[in-house]
């Protein structure tokens, strides 16, 4: 089942993603009776997604009249993976982390899918990239979990993009959430993928695409942590909540400049791009 949020005639709601279009689930509540949150978010906390799952057929929404949008504006948690990928510490000459090199990001860097990606005044960054990655959505409120119960407490997968201001970085690695933090640094969506539609989460191949090229691609296969071992991994330090986003590193990022479209890629799972435009010191307060 493939879960998304979307925006159609000046109202937004939550629908499935099927073969001939958009499914809303407002349309499933009233057609069958159903009485399931319409807001992605809800309907994980919820584990209303067992209901959807028994629905029949609507009326669908063709895919080019809506607006897609990112699944839900604030996820509890967003936590990233550096150096995931073997393939990717091999390309930078260092060894990847014995544990997982985790970090946060703050719901304030969101940008939607299909939106811009707004590269920050030079003076701040000017050495920025890009990468395509694999996200795990957390399902369940969960905490020390075992390996072999891990399945249990994911509920599905999708896109996402991760940027860094490489520059910053590079003045003192303790500068890493800062430089992973900037307004429009983050996205994913706009679809999520239940867990039960993935067979084989290690043969997903992560593809990032610089102006419609492949710039990097590998499996999750090649993970040193694998998506699994995250989640068990993270949820011996905190609780774990639903709607939680997991991102679990990328092969190899992209440089950006204004006026580029950069793709993260993930046959099964979906496609999410953006725009890179300059942007300018415009103070608010």
């Amino acid at each position: 089942m493939k879960l998304l949020r979307f925006s159609f005639r000046g109202q937004t709601h939550a629908g499935l993603l099927w073969d001939a279009g958009v499914a809303p689930v407002a349309e499933m509540n009233a057609r069958y009776g159903l009485d399931i949150p319409d807001d992605v978010l809800e309907i994980i906390r919820t584990g209303t997604v067992e209901a959807l799952k028994q629905a029949g057929p609507v009326e669908t929404i063709p895919l080019e009249e809506v607006r897609l949008l990112l699944p839900y504006e604030a996820p509890p948690k967003i936590w990233c993976i550096g150096l995931n990928y073997r393939s990717h510490a091999e390309d930078l000459g260092v060894e990847p982390p014995e544990e997982p090199g985790s970090f946060m990001k703050p719901a304030s860097c969101l940008f939607p899918p299909g939106g811009d990606i707004v590269l920050p005044p030079p003076e701040i960054s000017s050495d920025v990239d890009a990468e395509g990655e694999l996200g795990v959505i957390i399902g369940r409120r969960c905490r020390y979990v075992p390996a072999e119960h891990v399945r249990e407490v994911i509920f599905g997968y999708t896109t996402t993009l991760d940027l860094t201001a490489l520059d910053v970085l590079r003045r003192n690695p303790r500068y890493l959430a800062r430089a992973k933090s900037i307004d429009t640094f983050f996205s994913f969506g706009p679809v999520i993928v239940t867990a039960d539609e993935i067979a084989d989460v290690g043969a997903l191949e992560v593809m990032t695409e610089h102006n419609g090229a492949v710039w990097s691609r590998d499996f999750v296969r090649n993970m040193r942590h694998s998506p699994f071992e995250l989640v068990r991994f993270h949820s011996d330090y905190f609780t774990l909540e639903p709607g939680d986003l997991i991102s679990t590193g990328c092969p190899k990022g992209a440089r950006i400049r204004a006026g580029d479209r950069v793709r993260a890629r993930i046959e099964g799972i979906g496609v999410l791009e953006a725009a890179v435009v300059q942007g300018r010191r415009e103070p608010l307060y």
